[in-house]
């Protein structure tokens, strides 16, 4: 037998609790933990509501294990467990259904693990080995990261259809991929974000129960709500029944960026441009302020009062002007024009590329990560090069930002959380 493994000195919690439905997994859970140096008289008769129940009332050990045999809908009981489970605790499951569905989203919402029945000793004993290793390993994350600030860039379009989504998405991708940073996509278009949609995810219900019960929102809800589209991107969007209004003061918004900070080192805001005059404060943690743009008379008109709106409310931010979709040839406003109606100089022109969009489409992917050679793609890796470096000038004078909420479950490694301030 191993020596019996310390998870750490100074805790009061368990190193290892299971709760198991039937005897011959018992029996598998008892041998590997004993032979793991794990205290395996700490595994219960009764699945995961038995563990709900006495979680509820008692520290939650440093590795669980919960069994869904017993389980009618796994993710709402999932959910159920981690209203209950302290900040840290690294969860392992088992059940006898064996569909990839069902373990992309369990993994999804915080599990480390998900194991089949019949459990073998040598599958639990790998599992068990990893859960260690994961609880036990120093959180480097915000140590690399300690010298970048989080920069959070708020995307918003002069009219629909000009193409914001497309670069919000391609920023947050990029940010993820090409620069390895921890990065969430936020999409506020409620009813008709296509944030999710862009990059064939399913959005889930989070966004809408953030909204429902801002009181709800913490680190261990950030963790179960998003969809992760990659190592390094979650998503939080959602598409909210048409007859179902928005009723919110919008303190579920600034909730959520102030967890994105405290998890992310980037957040990208797919702002529809109704909310600035809903819910100004949402701009008051925004560090970057893109405005994306055509070349229409409609756009310079609406440029302009964004424009001014922003430096009035929000003149903390830096603007970034993208003119978007622009064709070759006379269009119905030239870029001089455009520049002398809005009196600055537009940054960034993305060429039209009508055939480059369809075929992201096609491929259920955003537009850059479909189109990486792509003269669009090329202005939009400069875009994202440009925001991607503010986090690295941080200013003296800004305040630090406040402690995170506590992280439940495995969320520093899901998400790839900073260091506490």
């Amino acid at each position: 037998m191993n020596a019996p493994w310390n998870p750490g000195s100074g805790s009061d919690r368990d190193a290892f609790a299971a709760f198991v439905c039937d005897e011959a997994t018992i029996d598998v859970v008892r041998n590997t933990a004993s032979e793991l140096g794990m205290p395996h008289e700490k595994c219960h008769k009764g699945g995961l509501r038995n563990a709900v129940q006495t979680l509820s009332v008692s520290a939650s050990p440093s590795i669980l294990l919960v069994d869904l045999s017993e389980c009618g809908d796994p993710l709402s009981d999932i959910n159920a467990l981690a209203e209950v489970c302290e900040p840290g605790t690294v969860v392992l499951a088992v059940g006898q259904v064996n569909d990839v569905r069902l373990y992309r989203d369990l993994i999804a919402s915080g599990i480390q693990d998900y194991l089949i029945k019949p459990l073998t000793e040598e599958s639990l004993r790998d599992a068990l080995i990893q859960a260690q290793t994961t609880f036990s390993a120093p959180r480097t994350s915000g140590e690399s990261n300690a010298a970048r600030d989080h920069v959070m860039t708020a995307v918003v379009g002069t009219r629909g259809g000009v193409g914001a989504s497309t670069i919000a998405t391609s920023l947050a991708w990029m940010f993820s991929t090409e620069h390895k940073l921890p990065t969430a996509l936020l999409d506020l278009d409620v009813h008709f974000g296509t944030g999710a949609l862009t990059m064939d995810l399913e959005p889930g219900r989070g966004l809408t129960d953030a909204i429902d019960n801002p009181s709800r929102i913490d680190g261990l809800f950030i963790e179960r709500a998003m969809v992760r589209a990659n190592d390094h991107l979650s998503v939080l969007s959602a598409e909210a029944p048409i007859h179902t209004p928005l009723m919110t003061d919008g303190s579920a918004f600034v909730q959520l960026e102030d967890e994105f900070r405290q998890a992310f080192d980037m957040t990208v805001v797919d702002l529809p441009r109704n909310m600035l005059i809903n819910f100004p404060h949402i701009l008051n943690g925004a560090d970057v302020f893109v405005l994306a743009t055509e070349l229409t008379l409609a756009s310079a008109r609406d440029a302009i009062r964004i424009l001014s709106w922003v430096s009035s409310h929000a003149e903390h931010m830096r603007p970034i002007i993208v003119a978007n979709r622009v064709a070759q040839g006379a269009g119905e406003i030239s870029r001089a024009d455009f520049e002398a109606s809005i009196e600055r100089k537009i940054d960034y022109v993305i060429p039209a590329d009508v055939k480059a969009a369809v075929h992201a489409a096609k491929l259920g992917q955003v537009f850059v990560e479909a189109n990486r050679s792509s003269k669009a793609t090329a202005v939009l890796r400069d875009l994202g090069k440009s925001i991607a470096a503010q986090g690295n000038d941080v200013p003296a004078a800004k305040a630090e930002a406040k402690g995170s909420l506590m992280e439940k479950f495995n969320l520093g490694s899901m998400l790839g959380s900073k260091q506490k301030a």
